[in-house]
């Protein structure tokens, strides 16, 4: 997988197609070193990848490529998977990180949701699912300190919830997602830069309804007096200082090589994360034992970190894989029924295709599978007569929903964990408002654009 990671970056700056081609090679060759070690769940997504592979082979007049596509599809997903760990890795064993999440979780109760979801939105971009663990387990160690169960209990479950929807919030924009990475692949003529402004504008709105839904519902038990905080602009500056200067890194890094030599934003991401990671490694540790701390980090990250992310690493590859193999056998068949899309209009399908992704998502449908399949069906921004951006936006707000909606990701799975509560209970209790307002306003606003 390390080396799936190399050639994919020596890819993404040269666009030489064969290299392409090895790193999905290796990731064939990782994906079944691991198929032995793997539970049930992950082993039923290779044999379905082996299946949708004898499938093509038999009714693709050109299965050989689109196999291979669909390899290097996989190959991308996982090398980009394996260099997002390493920043994560980096970052959520660094005290100064850890500090500023607790600072974030024990803000008092008028601004602890505000500050939950932004906190959650920023480690979210560099720590992704991680943003959750550490935030979620800080959370709940400041609810041990409230005064009644009845209060516990709804602390927990607002501060939850913040975190949950400032995570889901970073699948509108941020480079370091899978949710741009897949749909901008998916979207001919789209691009992370032109996408960007409709996506904070989806951001901004996620996170306001979440704030707003909060405020209004919020419970107010009589005789609680909110502890007293220290909340000057130079406590915020000081606490978040040294995760804001992880982003600035990464982002404007990132940009620089973006432009400077013309490759996509993923790929200069996908090159510089892990030196980042190992710069921030060796700017943690004591200055006489910096070698041997990257050193020491490095071989745990490569002999230990990577092969027990085994299970997640088989199932986003092989989303990407099935969705990709499979989309290129369902064409075919849709084109055969003579069901034509781009007869529906614009604005009636993109709302269609937003509700689709979380609603897939309550069978178990990973986000990159329903996109990667659903994505390559959908007639071209051209074709519809609209922005590319427009359907990415609807693409990502849906995968967006789905991150708070569905039962089986691993954000609500994580949340469910810490409140003690089933995730259905997660999905549909705690979030059923948010996804009600959210959904109703984003389908509005992606019927607007697609007047415009």
């Amino acid at each position: 997988m390390i080396a799936t990671l190399l050639v994919t970056i020596l890819y993404e700056f040269t666009g030489l197609p064969a290299l392409a081609y090895i790193a999905g090679g290796l990731a064939l060759s990782g994906l079944a070193a691991f198929a032995p070690q793997v539970g049930n769940s992950r082993k039923a997504f290779l044999l379905i990848g082996l299946l949708l592979s004898v499938l093509a082979v038999a009714f693709l007049p050109e299965w050989d490529m689109e196999i291979l596509d669909a390899l290097a599809r996989a190959s991308f997903i996982a090398a980009l998977f394996c260099a997002l760990t390493a920043i994560r890795t980096a970052a959520a064993s660094s005290p100064s990180i850890i500090e500023c999440g607790r600072f974030l979780a024990n803000q008092a109760p008028g601004r602890r949701y505000i500050a939950l979801t932004i906190g959650g939105h920023l480690f979210g971009l560099i720590l992704l699912y991680g943003s959750i663990s550490l935030l979620g387990s800080l959370a709940t160690e400041s609810a041990r300190e409230a005064p009644s169960d009845y209060v516990r209990k709804h602390r927990v479950r607002r501060m939850l919830v913040a975190i949950q929807r400032g995570f889901a919030s970073t699948l509108m924009w941020s480079p370091l997602s899978f949710s741009l990475a897949i749909t901008l692949s998916v979207v001919p003529g789209s691009s992370w830069v032109a996408t960007l402004p409709f996506a904070l504008m989806g951001v901004s709105l996620l996170i306001f309804s979440g704030w707003a839904l909060d405020t209004i519902f919020k419970p107010r038990p009589s005789g609680q007096q909110p502890a007293a905080q220290d909340v000057s602009g130079g406590a915020w500056m000081h606490h978040l200082r040294p995760l804001m200067t992880l982003l600035a890194l990464v982002l404007v890094s990132a940009g620089v090589i973006h432009f400077a030599v013309g490759v996509r934003v993923f790929g200069a991401v996908m090159a510089l994360v892990p030196l980042i990671a190992v710069g921030w490694v060796a700017l943690q540790a004591s200055p006489e034992h910096r070698a041997e701390t990257v050193r020491d980090k490095t071989s745990d990250f490569v002999l230990r970190e990577i092969p027990g992310l085994n299970g997640e690493l088989v199932l986003l590859a092989m989303a990407g894989f099935i969705g990709t193999l499979g989309s290129s056998l369902a064409t075919p068949l849709v084109e055969g029924a003579g069901v034509d899309l781009s007869a529906i209009p614009p604005g009636l399908l993109l709302v269609g295709v937003f509700w689709l992704i979380p609603i897939t998502g309550q069978i178990g449908m990973n986000p990159i599978l329903a996109v990667s399949l659903i994505g390559p069906l959908l007639p071209t921004p051209e074709m519809l007569n609209i922005a590319p951006v427009t359907m990415v936006f609807a693409i990502t707000a849906g995968w967006a929903l789905s991150g708070v909606t569905s039962p089986f990701t691993a954000s609500v799975l994580l949340v469910a964990s810490y409140g003690g509560v089933t995730p259905a209970h997660v999905a549909w209790r705690w979030n059923a408002a948010y996804v009600l307002v959210v959904g109703a306003t984003v389908s509005l606003l992606i019927y607007a654009l697609t007047l415009i």
